[in-house]
């Protein structure tokens, strides 16, 4: 019996996280739809959103509404301070954030820039 229990509970947990993931990607599209993005720059943040939901959602939450925890909340990060994001995403922030310089490259940093800027929304 605890099998099937454990069998069934594995497999909703299953099918929970491949709606999300489809939800996510699913809303980055019509999300960014909406906005004037040229066809790069909307690539850019559809890629930016992917990136996040693989590294930082866990910590600064579904389209970074912040879910509780100490993380900080990006979608009140100053549009004009990029520098300020990506040494922060590259070397990391006081014991709360690691750094991600050595996983990310460059040119994923600048699209989970672009994502941040949608304020989640992208």
């Amino acid at each position: 019996m605890k099998l099937v229990a454990r069998t069934v509970a594995l497999a909703v947990g299953v099918v929970v996280a491949a709606a999300g993931m489809r939800l996510l990607a699913q809303g980055a599209k019509e999300a960014t739809a909406k906005h004037d993005f040229s066809g790069a720059e909307r690539q850019l943040v559809i890629k930016g959103k992917q990136l996040y939901s693989e590294n930082c959602l866990h910590c600064h939450g579904l389209n970074m509404v912040t879910p509780g925890t100490a993380a900080f909340d990006l979608r009140q990060f100053p549009h004009d301070d990029k520098a300020r994001f990506v040494n922060s995403v590259t070397h990391g922030k006081n014991n709360r954030m690691p750094a991600w310089g050595d996983i990310l490259k460059p040119e994923d940093i600048d699209a989970l820039w672009a994502y941040v800027l949608t304020g989640g929304k992208g």
